[in-house]
């Protein structure tokens, strides 16, 4: 039977064949995944195929996928399909790997995966008399008990977690040909930027590096957070900056019809599911495959606007300056805070100001002498020859730091802090709702992760300079007029204490900045 013929859709005559006649059957399943699945293990089908799962299918034997992004609503089959049934039929059909890696989030969930793939190699008298004989791994070591041997063939099925040390294992002369990550995040892993940065690093440098020319890395999972694995890979392939695919299948379709009509053909069950959830959240997150803003969120991840790129900064433009906002932490240590310095460049006056925020903001741990030197340097660089103007937390032992650059010769001023961290970036949140801050579209994400997971993150550094920044930069907009005429924010000489007209919101700090 060539490939044609054994990929062609079966009729009644033909699927008996297949049913009764071994070598036909060993045929058909070695170049058909659906096939094998379908034979080999029928118990595992309760409901007619949905068109999404024969898209797995599809993308589990098109070789040509060597990433491969598969983001779908639980209880959909996507583990049973690629970590189950496509780990054995990469070995036993065409494709004929040699080393298959499952990675898991948790060892309990590893060996739950090995034991589901033993007990159907043990008992399953169609798959071994077709396809057997297949034994369990008899080398000694910590990986004998989580791996197979096919005895026909030598392959290697191995199963690990995310806390197993794997760099550089290898199986006999081969590398890992095959690895499929299996819901490696969880809402604990997933939460903070750290432990996303850390699963991203762990998976760049370990996970990649394990294969060879040709090795597949097939990733299935859940939508977790905004900036989880999958998401982060996603944004690679869209930006064709990697190879590889992203297919994204939620419970519901674009009518509000299920994706697995076979499984929940009516309403009544649909909302039974839903019923069954009984939590909108999870429900939105889960199923429908939506990234949900927390409701004790300060700032949501919708109301963050980009920018391709940053207007030219000339008078044609209404180009102001650029300011700095400064959160100062005096700490080395590896836990302490991070001193941030936070740059804008302003655009435009009253409603049509816009904040645009620079990339790579200054994020350390320095000592006081460094972060002094740091803010002389990017005051002085910024517009060609002018000093940006700087914002300072002056709060106990910060006031010494403005106090030593106005000495300097920087126009640096101290802000006195009202209230908490999250008080404060409450007052600007409407600003970035409403697209008046602006981000670059790399080169802030720390900066976003801090404020759409503020409270939950352990720092929080750049968010509290952006917002002294932010802050400070809006009480220059509410003073603005058309043609500023000088006489009018004061009564007397600028030196004397009652000069100030205080009908007009301006302090003193305000019009030194202004003139």
């Amino acid at each position: 039977m060539n490939n044609d013929t054994a990929k062609k859709p079966l009729d009644d005559d033909s699927l008996d064949a297949v049913l009764n006649d071994r070598a036909v059957r060993q045929a058909v399943t070695r170049e058909s995944h659906l096939m094998f699945f379908h034979l080999y293990f029928p118990h595992y089908v309760k409901y007619a195929i949905a068109e999404f799962q024969k898209d797995i299918f599809r993308i589990t034997e098109d070789l040509s996928n060597r990433l491969a992004c598969i983001v779908a609503f639980r209880g959909s089959g996507k583990s049973t399909l690629v970590t189950f049934s496509y780990s054995l039929w990469a070995i036993l059909g065409i494709q004929q790997k040699r080393f298959v890696l499952i990675i898991c989030q948790t060892q309990a969930q590893a060996r739950q995966h090995m034991s589901n793939l033993k007990y159907e190699l043990e008992h399953n008298a169609l798959l071994k008399s077709d396809l057997g004989p297949f034994r369990e791994d008899q080398t000694s070591g910590d990986w004998a008990m989580s791996s197979l041997v096919f005895q026909n063939t030598g392959a290697r099925i191995m199963i690990a977690s995310v806390d197993q040390s794997i760099r550089g294992i290898r199986h006999r002369e081969y590398r890992p040909d095959l690895m499929i990550l299996d819901d490696i995040e969880d809402m604990q892993s997933a939460k903070t930027m750290d432990s996303r940065a850390k699963l991203f690093d762990w998976f760049t440098r370990e996970v990649v590096p394990l294969g060879d020319v040709g090795t597949r890395i097939i990733i299935v999972g859940n939508l977790l957070h905004e900036d989880a694995l999958v998401m982060k890979l996603r944004r690679l392939i869209d930006k064709k900056e990697l190879k590889g695919v992203y297919r994204w299948f939620p419970f519901l379709d674009e009518f509000g019809g299920s994706m697995w009509p076979g499984k929940f053909d009516t309403k009544e069950k649909i909302e039974e599911l839903q019923q069954s959830v009984a939590n909108e959240l999870a429900w939105r997150q889960e199923y429908l495959l939506e990234i949900v803003s927390d409701a004790t969120r300060v700032i949501h991840p919708e109301w963050i606007h980009h920018y391709k790129k940053m207007p030219a900064t000339t008078a044609a433009n209404v180009y102001r300056e650029a300011y700095i906002g400064m959160d100062l932490a005096i700490s080395e240590r590896e836990k302490a805070d991070k001193t941030a310095m936070v740059v804008g460049r302003v655009f435009g006056w009253g409603t049509d100001m816009r904040i645009y925020i620079q990339p790579n903001p200054v994020n350390e741990r320095m000592d006081f002498p460094t972060s002094l030197e740091k803010a002389k340097v990017l005051s002085s660089t910024l517009d060609n020859g002018r000093k940006a103007k700087m914002y300072i937390e002056d709060n106990m032992y910060q006031r010494a730091l403005p106090q030593m650059l106005q000495l300097a010769g920087y126009p640096a001023f101290g802000v006195v802090s009202l209230g908490d961290k999250r008080s404060r970036i409450a007052l600007i949140s409407h600003l970035i709702k409403q697209g008046v801050v602006l981000f670059p579209e790399t080169g802030c994400e720390e900066m976003i992760s801090q404020l759409t997971d503020l409270g939950r993150e352990p720092h929080d550094d750049l968010a509290d300079a952006l917002a002294l920044l932010v802050s400070e930069v809006s009480k220059l907009n509410q003073v603005y007029q058309p043609f500023p005429d000088p006489s009018r924010y004061w009564s007397k000489e600028p030196g004397e204490e009652d000069g100030l007209d205080n009908s007009y919101p301006i302090t003193r700090g305000m019009r030194d900045m202004i003139f």
